[in-house]
C-alpha cells in the first residue's frame, strides 16, 4: 500500500464549519428470506440482514468524512442511504436540516438532487458505453433543464472536462476509448455537471493504480477547495483515507465503532477494531513496534455475535462485551463504542 503525499493547504477544520449533511439512528434492514413456499416446506422463518444499525454522523460543510471497515460493514449501504438511492428503515437524513426522504418525495425533489450527486466505484461499469462523452456529461444537464441551448451545452461540457484535467476534444470520444483513471474524471465531471454541493463518493479510486489513484485524489482535493464541496469518501484504503479526510468514521458489522479527527484516529487509536486495521498496514521503515494483526473473519450477518459484534476477535472481550453491546460515547474528543476504552482497560 502506498501513501499519497500532499504539501497543499488543508481545508478548513471540522469544527469551525456549520454542518451541511446528519446522519441520525440510521438504519437499514434487507429481507433476504427464501422464497415462500420454501418457507413453508423446510419451516424456516423470514429472515433478515441489518446491513446498517443506528449510524448517526455529521458533516460540516466543506469538509470530508471517510468511512472505513472490511467488506461488508455496510460503507456502501450508507452512501446510497445519503443520496436516496435506498430508503432508510429507521431514521433520517439531513442535508441543510432538511429531512431528504421527505423532500424527495415532494415537489423539491428535483432541487435536492441537483445539491448531490455520487461518484460509483467502477469507471467501468458506470459510464453507458454507446454514449459519447459529450452525451454523458450533458446528461445531468439535459435532466436537470439548466442548458437548453445546443452550443452552449457543448461550451459547458468542455468545461466541465477541463476542469478534472481532460480536454475538450475528448467530449467526442466513447469510454472504451479511456483508461480507468480517464474514465473515472468523465464520471466526476459528469457529478459535477448540477453544481453539487455534496459528493458521495463510493470507493471511487480502488479500481484505479496507485499512480492514477493519486490524480485522481488530487483533483477531487482541488476541486473541493475550488468549490466548497463536501464529501462523503468510502474506502477501504487507509493510505488513501489518510490522505483525503478530515474526519475518519470506522464501520463494523453496520456500526460506527469509532469517529474521530483524521490525525487523532491515526496517532491514537481507541477502539480495538481500528488499532487492527491500522497494525495491518505494511510498516515500511520497520520500526520494529508492536502490531497486532486483524485476526478471525467478519462474523455472519446473518447470526451476529450477542453483546458486542467484535468481542469474537477482540483481545480484550470479557463477559461484558458478550453480553452488552457497547453505546458510542464522546470520550477525550473521540466516540468510541467499546467497554474496554470507557472502563479504561485498554
Amino acid at each position: 500500500m502506498s501513501v499519497v503525499t500532499d504539501t497543499r493547504e488543508a481545508v478548513p477544520s471540522a469544527s469551525a464549519a456549520p454542518v451541511l449533511v446528519e446522519a441520525h439512528e440510521l438504519s437499514k434492514t434487507f429481507d433476504v428470506s427464501a422464497p415462500w413456499l420454501n418457507r413453508v416446506i423446510e419451516r424456516r422463518p423470514r429472515q433478515y440482514v441489518h446491513a446498517v444499525d443506528g449510524v448517526s454522523f455529521q458533516i460540516p460543510r466543506g469538509t470530508t468524512l471517510a468511512l472505513v471497515g472490511e467488506s461488508g460493514c455496510g460503507k456502501s449501504t450508507v452512501a446510497r442511504l445519503l443520496v436516496g438511492l435506498y430508503k432508510p428503515s429507521r431514521g433520517h437524513v439531513r442535508i441543510d436540516g432538511e429531512e431528504i426522504a421527505t423532500t424527495l418525495a415532494g415537489p423539491g425533489a428535483q432541487a435536492l438532487r441537483r445539491r448531490m450527486q455520487m461518484i460509483f466505484q467502477d469507471p467501468y461499469a458506470s459510464l453507458n458505453p454507446r454514449w459519447k462523452v459529450q452525451d454523458i456529461v450533458a446528461e445531468p444537464l439535459r435532466e436537470h433543464g439548466l442548458v437548453k441551448d445546443g452550443t452552449a451545452l457543448q461550451r459547458r461540457v468542455a468545461e466541465l472536462l477541463q476542469s478534472v484535467g481532460m480536454s475538450p476534444a475528448d467530449a467526442q470520444k466513447f469510454p472504451h476509448q479511456f483508461s480507468g483513471g480517464q474514465r473515472q474524471r468523465i464520471s466526476i465531471a459528469r457529478a459535477l455537471a448540477t453544481q453539487p454541493e455534496f459528493l458521495v463518493c463510493d470507493e471511487p479510486t480502488s479500481a484505479l493504480d496507485v499512480s492514477v489513484q493519486a490524480q485522481v485524489l488530487n483533483i477531487m482535493k482541488d476541486l473541493q477547495r475550488e468549490r466548497g464541496l463536501t464529501y462523503l469518501f468510502i474506502s477501504h484504503n487507509l493510505a488513501v483515507v489518510r490522505h483525503v479526510a478530515d474526519q475518519v468514521g470506522v464501520m463494523y458489522l453496520g456500526r460506527l465503532v469509532e469517529q474521530a479527527e483524521k490525525r487523532a484516529l491515526f496517532a491514537t487509536p481507541r477502539h480495538p477494531y481500528t488499532r487492527m486495521l491500522l497494525d495491518a498496514i505494511p510498516d515500511i521503515h520497520m520500526t520494529g513496534r508492536a502490531r497486532t494483526p486483524v485476526r478471525g473473519e467478519v462474523p455472519n450477518p446473518l447470526n451476529p455475535p450477542t453483546g458486542c459484534s467484535f468481542h469474537p476477535r477482540c483481545p480484550h472481550a470479557n463477559e461484558r462485551c458478550q453480553r452488552e453491546r457497547p453505546a458510542l460515547l464522546s470520550l477525550h474528543g473521540v466516540r468510541v463504542a467499546c467497554h474496554a476504552v470507557e472502563e479504561g482497560r485498554i
